[in-house]
């Protein structure tokens, strides 16, 4: 894993509403330093406010202070289990229905099965997939409480519903692979941002990914040719010996 300094960035206005919604709040639980920043940083750069912890008592004492809108919990923790904190704020009226996804080293049924029972809402087996893990969350921050996460970014005749998995482009469907639409989620989240090819193969493909940078050059090509016919404007915007960015000026009219 590699170091990487926590930002306090908010999501961009790109999203349908996103000027007025306030950001989600989530409170990472987790004793291993590298993984807490890592985790914080991608929460951070998806809009979120995080809050880190890395003992289990330290959790009780943050939970019944402020209770956030998400818990990423550790299972194996020093001072409370992660297992314990799940039942307690099970049993507690103000936290009952608070989301909660579990990180473990356990993999075996039984285990997840345990995990789930005692209340937790969703797990996750290390070592795991940063971008799955963040649609993760935002799939149970769309349930739980919808007014947090944009469903759906904007910018000009294009629109990406992130529920539906489907983008539009001037009335019309763009067809995109999984990898070329949280691609270009990825670029709508922060118009005219760079980002360099390696933070885009951490963000989209994830850490741990085996593959080269030119790969992103590959997928922005494809991205460019499905979204843009004939004379279209293209939206994505090529940085020179720095990246790409989702053209902040797309749709606008001077």
């Amino acid at each position: 894993m590699s170091d990487a300094q926590t930002t306090n960035e908010t999501r961009g206005n790109a999203g349908r509403g996103a000027a007025s919604a306030p950001a989600a709040r989530i409170l990472v639980v987790e004793d291993e330093a590298a993984l807490s920043l890592l985790l914080a940083y991608n929460l951070e750069a998806e809009g979120f406010i995080v809050d880190r912890v890395e003992r289990g008592d330290e959790a009780e004492v943050r939970l019944s202070e402020t209770v956030p809108d998400l818990v990423i919990l550790d299972w194996m923790l020093p001072g409370v289990s992660g297992l314990e904190i799940c039942r307690r704020l099970r049993a507690r009226e103000a936290t009952r229905g608070l989301p909660v996804i579990m990180l473990t080293a356990r993999g075996e049924e039984s285990e997840r099965v345990r995990g789930l029972s005692i209340g937790a809402d969703d797990y996750v087996v290390k070592p795991f997939s940063v971008p799955e893990l963040m649609a993760r969350v935002r799939a149970l921050l769309r349930r739980a409480r919808p007014d947090r996460v944009t469903g759906v970014l904007s910018a000009g005749d294009l629109e990406l519903d992130r529920q539906n998995w489907r983008v539009h482009r001037a009335g019309r469907d763009v067809h995109l692979g999984p990898t070329e639409f949280r691609l270009l989620e990825h670029l709508m989240e922060k118009p005219g941002r760079v980002f360099s090819r390696a933070q885009l193969l951490d963000s989209v493909w994830g850490l741990s990914a085996e593959i080269d940078e030119r790969t992103v050059d590959v997928h922005v090509g494809r991205l460019r040719k499905a979204l843009s016919r004939g004379a279209e404007k293209d939206p994505i915007r090529t940085v020179r010996g720095a990246g790409y960015s989702f053209d902040e000026t797309f749709g606008k009219t001077c």
